[in-house]
């Protein structure tokens, strides 16, 4: 079993796009509108991707820990120093590289406030 997509709900595809295609070389596999009408696209690689959805209203804020629902993205890189300098390039401050067993770890935010984890084994 592998994880094809995950579809997230955003308040500007535009944005988000670019800022996963500046973050993770990701391409646009398609874009267009989803069933309710709205602003859709998929940004990926081509084996996984993100399904973003644009909102009707933006300010929803993500479910937090604890709660029912969304609670982060994982992604496993090759390298978290070089991720670290592309968030800096992008005016996103992560937090500090932390063990992992097996590895190692960092969190920042999206420009929705959705929060992404980035593992180097």
């Amino acid at each position: 079993m592998r994880i094809e997509h995950a579809n997230i709900t955003v308040s500007n595809v535009n944005a988000s796009v670019a800022f996963y295609q500046k973050l993770f070389g990701a391409r646009i596999r398609w874009e267009g509108t989803n069933s309710s009408g709205n602003r859709a696209a998929h940004v990926g690689l081509d084996d996984t991707y993100l399904s973003l959805f644009e909102a009707d209203a933006s300010g929803r804020a993500p479910a937090g820990y604890g709660e029912v629902g969304f609670n982060h993205l994982g992604f496993e890189v090759d390298s978290l120093d070089e991720f670290r300098a592309r968030l800096g390039d992008l005016g996103v401050e992560p937090n500090e590289v932390e063990p992992y067993e097996p590895g190692q770890r960092l969190y920042f935010f999206d420009p929705d406030g959705n929060e992404v984890e980035l593992v180097q084994y």
